[in-house]
């Protein structure tokens, strides 16, 4: 089982970043996908959930409206589309698989720094 994220970065405030997850070893669309992030001195905490199948996606209050989670069956893929990035959103970005059962997987993270 692998999850490998990816499209972390440095990037300015009000800029934007697109993180991808690919997962292997697992069927994927039987799991709902999530993306945490632990801050330096923070725990980690969820940012955003899409279901495995019908259900509505899940945002953490502070990146509801700028932040949009999306996955493509076909290609094993969860996507982190990140816009108007703030400083405080600066933090190692960890993709979640869950099922249903229990069973859960995590990524390696991503470092993503806002800063100017």
């Amino acid at each position: 089982v692998q999850l490998v994220e990816s499209g972390g970065g440095l990037v300015q405030p009000g800029g934007s970043l697109r993180l991808s997850c690919a997962a292997s070893g697992f069927t994927f669309s039987g799991y709902a996908m999530s993306w945490y992030r632990q801050a330096p001195g923070k725990e980690r905490e969820l940012v955003a959930t899409i279901p495995s199948a019908v259900g509505s996606t899940h945002y953490e209050d502070s990146v509801r409206g700028r932040f949009t989670i999306s996955r493509d069956n076909a290609k094993n893929t969860v996507y982190l589309q990140m816009n108007s990035l703030k400083p405080e959103d600066t933090a190692v970005y960890y993709c979640n698989a869950r099922h249903r059962f229990g069973t859960t997987y995590w990524g390696q993270g991503t470092q993503v720094t806002v800063s100017s």
